[in-house]
C-alpha cells in the first residue's frame, strides 16, 4: 500500500534549498535523452542544495547543485544523490555577450509572439530571450549526447535554468570541477590525442550540419573521471547551421584556428592540430551527410 505520509508537510528547508524541480518537467521535450542514467535522482521528494557558483559566464551563471533525498531515506543506491550543474540565463540587460545575434541568424523561432517582444525588448521579451538560450543549450546538447559526441549529459530545463552532469570528482576532498583545457598542461603524448579527440569532435559537429561556434580552451573541459583525462565540450548555446547562418563557415574556421593554436603551443606536431585541415575535413563530413 502506498504511504500516505508528506514529506514536504514535515521538512523545513533552508534558504538555499528547495524541492527537486524534476517534477515540474514532466514534458518529454524538457528532460534529457532516454533511457536516463542510473545516476539521474527522479524521485519527487527529493531536495535540491546549492552549494556555491561554479563559474561565471556572458550569458549565464553555473551553479554546483546537489539533489538527495532525506538523509534518513539515503540506501546508497544509484538515482538517490547527485550533484549537478545548475547554468541559469540571465535576460539580455545584465548579459556581457553582445554579439549574440550572429549567432541566431537562421534560426526560426516558433512562437511569433515572443519573436515580436524580443525585438522590441519589453521585459517579457527579455525574459524570453533567455528562455530561448537556455532551450537552444539543452536542445542542442540532448542532440550531441544522443549523437555519441562528448557533452555533459542535459538532465532537464525549466525556464531559463538547464540542469545537466557535472564534469568532475566527488569524493573525500569534496567537489572539485574538471579544469579547462586552457588551465591543463598535458605532456606530448597527452596534447596529441586531445588534438586527435578535438578534431573529431569538430568533424562530427559539421557531421551533423553544426559548428561550435565559440569552441576554444576555455569552453572544454578534461574529465578527469576517466583513467585517461579526455575532453569534455561545454557551454553550447551559440552552435550555429553551417548552412542557415551565414557565418557557419567563418564560426568553423575560427573553432579550428582557436584549438590548433593552443595545441600547437603545447606541443602537439602541426599535422595533428592545423585548422586547415581540420576545416577541410569538417566541411568533407558535411557534405557527405
Amino acid at each position: 500500500m502506498t504511504s500516505s505520509f508528506d514529506a514536504h508537510a514535515f521538512l523545513t528547508l533552508d534558504d538555499d534549498q528547495r524541492w527537486s524541480s524534476w517534477p515540474e518537467t514532466a514534458h518529454t521535450l524538457d528532460r534529457g535523452p532516454q533511457p536516463f542514467p542510473a545516476w539521474v535522482v527522479q524521485h519527487d521528494g527529493a531536495i535540491d542544495t546549492e552549494l556555491g557558483i561554479l563559474r561565471s559566464g556572458k550569458e549565464a551563471d553555473a551553479f554546483l547543485l546537489d539533489r538527495a533525498l532525506p538523509a534518513e531515506r539515503l540506501t546508497g543506491a544509484p538515482g538517490e544523490a547527485v550533484l549537478m550543474v545548475a547554468k541559469r540565463y540571465r535576460s539580455p540587460e545584465h548579459s556581457a555577450f553582445h554579439r549574440s545575434h550572429e549567432y541566431t541568424e537562421g534560426r526560426r523561432t516558433k512562437d511569433s509572439r515572443e519573436a515580436r517582444a524580443i525585438v522590441r525588448g519589453t521585459a517579457f521579451g527579455r525574459q524570453a530571450a533567455a528562455a530561448q538560450w537556455a532551450r537552444t543549450e539543452f536542445d542542442v546538447l540532448s542532440r550531441l549526447w544522443s549523437a555519441g559526441l562528448p557533452v555533459p549529459y542535459p538532465v532537464q530545463i525549466l525556464g531559463t535554468e538547464v540542469c545537466m552532469e557535472f564534469i568532475g570528482t566527488d569524493d573525500e576532498r569534496g567537489a572539485v570541477a574538471a579544469p579547462r583545457l586552457q588551465e591543463t598542461a598535458p605532456d606530448p603524448a597527452t596534447v596529441r590525442r586531445w588534438a586527435e579527440r578535438l578534431r573529431d569532435v569538430v568533424v562530427d559537429l559539421a557531421a551533423l550540419g553544426l559548428a561550435h561556434g565559440d569552441l576554444s580552451p576555455y569552453n572544454v573541459l578534461i574529465d578527469t573521471r576517466a583513467a585517461l583525462p579526455d575532453p569534455v565540450i561545454i557551454d553550447v548555446p551559440q552552435t550555429v547551421d553551417l548552412i542557415a547562418n551565414p557565418h557557419g563557415a567563418r564560426f568553423l574556421r575560427r573553432d579550428c584556428e582557436n584549438l590548433c593554436t593552443w595545441l600547437r603551443a603545447k606541443g602537439a606536431p602541426p599535422s595533428a592540430a592545423d585548422p586547415a585541415e581540420w576545416c577541410a575535413a569538417s566541411l568533407r563530413s558535411w557534405e557527405a551527410r
